[in-house]
C-alpha cells in the first residue's frame, strides 16, 4: 500500500542549506585534521596525567629514602618551613670510612670527618658563608649522646681532642655538637657525605672545571693532573677534594684551599645554568643526595630541601665567602702536627654569625694551597681615596669568595 504521507521534494538548494543544521543549531563537521588534534590532545593530557603521578610517585619515594637514612639530633627540634624563613646554619660532614666504598680505598677501619663545613645564609638571603674547619683542629669536646642500639650511657665531655675524631665518639651528631659549642650557633641541620656520595654527586652535576697553575702529582690519593684546567667527576673529583700532598705546603690547611677551588667553580656552575631554580635538576641533584648522602631528620622534608636551596638562588657570588677557621700550628708534645684555633680572630668571625651579620673579607686570597687565578679578569681596584670596610674582617684570614676564580698551587 502507497505511502499516505510522502516526503516532499526538496530543491537542490534547500537540500543544500539544510545538511549544515540540526533543529536548534549548527551541527559541526569533523574534518580529518580535527579528529586527529583531537587525538593527540588526548594522548598528551594522558602522558600529562601519568608524568604527573609517576613525578608524586618518584617523590614519594624520594622521601622514603631519606627518611630511612634520617640522623636523630640530640635535643633538636622539629622544623617547620616557617623556621626557614630566618638564618640557616648547616653543617656538612664529609666521612673518611672506608666501610661500604667498595675497593681502592684501603683497608683503614677508622671513621673520622675529614671535611666540617659551617654553611650560614642570612635571614635576607643576601650573604652567605662556607666556614671550613681544620680536621686537625684542637677544641674541647661537649658532651655526646650514645649512638648505640640500645643507647648506652654516652660519652663523657673532653677538655681537649681533635675535631675529626667526635665523630667516632657520638656519630655526626657529635660533630655538630661540639660545632655549636664552639661556634655558639644553634645548627638544625646536617648533611653526612662518604667517598661514593662525591663520585655520585659529581656526577649528577656533570663535572666541576678546576685550574691547576702546577702538575699535581699525589702518590696518597693517586691524583695526576698537569698544569691547567679540567674538568673533574667520579673518582677524578674525589680525589681532587682529597689531596693534600699534592698542593701547598702538603697539610690540611692547603687542602681546604684546594677544596674552595673546587666549591667556588661548582657555585658558578649551578648559578650560571640556573640550576636552584630549576625543578627537574634540582629533583636529580635532590635524588642523588637522597641514594648518597645521610641527612639529618630536620632534612628529610622535600620541600624543606627545596626551600633550602631557594634560599641560595639569589645570593650573588660576591656575597658567597668561603673561608677557613684561623687557626696556628707549631704546639708541643703531645699535639705536635695539630693546630689550634686563633680565638681572638675566630671568635670575631663567630660573633658575626651569631648576629647574622655578613662575612667580608679585606682581601680575597688563594689561601696556603691555591692562587688568584692569572688568567681571570682582575676585580676592578678600589680608589685610592675610599676608606676600608669597617664590617671586614682582619687582613691575614685565608679565603675567598664566589666570584674569584682561584687555582690549586
Amino acid at each position: 500500500m502507497e505511502n499516505q504521507n510522502p516526503t516532499p521534494k526538496l530543491s537542490k538548494r534547500q537540500a543544500k542549506q539544510s545538511r549544515g543544521f540540526a533543529r536548534h543549531g549548527r551541527i559541526r563537521v569533523q574534518t580529518k585534521a580535527s579528529a586527529i588534534w583531537g587525538i593527540l590532545f588526548k594522548i598528551l593530557g594522558l602522558v600529562l596525567g601519568a608524568t604527573v603521578a609517576v613525578s608524586g610517585i618518584a617523590i614519594a619515594d624520594l622521601s622514603n629514602t631519606i627518611k630511612a637514612n634520617g640522623i636523630v639530633l640530640s635535643g633538636a627540634h622539629k622544623i617547620s618551613e616557617k623556621d626557614l624563613a630566618g638564618p640557616i646554619n648547616m653543617l656538612l660532614v664529609g666521612s673518611d670510612t672506608r666501610a661500604g666504598q667498595g675497593e681502592g680505598y684501603g683497608n683503614e677501619t677508622s671513621v673520622l670527618a675529614d671535611v666540617i663545613i659551617l654553611l650560614h645564609v642570612s635571614a635576607d638571603r643576601k650573604h652567605a658563608t662556607a666556614l671550613s674547619f681544620p680536621r686537625d683542629l684542637l677544641v674541647p669536646w661537649p658532651a655526646c649522646p650514645s649512638t648505640s642500639i640500645p643507647p648506652g650511657p654516652g660519652y663523657l665531655p673532653q677538655s681537649l681532642g681533635q675535631i675529626n675524631a667526635t665523630i667516632a665518639n657520638g656519630g655526626p651528631g657529635c660533630t655538630l655538637l661540639t660545632v655549636e659549642a664552639l661556634t655558639g650557633l644553634k645548627i638544625p641541620y646536617l648533611a653526612m657525605i662518604d667517598f661514593k656520595g662525591v663520585i655520585e654527586m659529581s656526577n649528577a652535576i656533570g663535572g666541576v672545571e678546576v685550574c691547576v697553575t702546577k702538575p699535581i702529582h699525589d702518590s696518597y690519593t693517586y691524583l695526576n693532573l698537569a698544569a691547567g684546567k679540567h674538568v673533574l667527576q667520579g673518582k677524578d673529583a674525589l680525589k681532587f677534594l682529597r689531596t693534600r700532598h699534592g698542593v701547598g705546603d702538603g697539610s690540611d690547611l692547603s687542602r681546604i684551599s684546594n677544596q674552595q677551588v673546587f666549591l667556588t667553580s661548582l657555585v658558578r656552575k649551578v648559578k650560571s645554568a640556573g640550576v636552584l631554580g630549576n625543578p627537574i635538576y634540582l629533583y636529580s641533584l635532590a635524588s642523588a643526595a637522597a641514594r648518597n648522602m645521610k641527612l639529618s631528620e630536620s632534612l628529610t622534608n622535600v620541600n624543606v630541601m627545596v626551600a633550602m636551596a631557594g634560599a641560595l638562588k639569589n645570593v650573588e657570588l660576591d656575597k658567597m665567602t668561603f673561608l677557613q677557621v684561623p687557626s696556628r700550628g707549631g704546639l708541643p708534645a703531645p699535639y705536635s702536627g695539630r693546630v689550634a684555633p686563633i680565638y681572638e680572630t675566630a671568635n670575631l668571625i663567630f660573633e658575626k654569625l651569631q648576629k647574622d651579620e655578613p662575612i667580608v673579607l679585606a682581601e680575597a686570597n688563594g689561601g696556603q694551597g691555591a692562587v688568584i687565578d692569572p688568567t681571570s679578569s682582575p676585580s676592578p681596584s678600589p680608589s685610592v681615596s675610599a676608606s676600608p670596610n669597617p664590617s671586614a674582617l682582619p687582613t691575614g684570614i685565608l679565603g675567598t669568595t664566589a666570584d674569584t676564580k682561584t687555582c690549586s698551587n
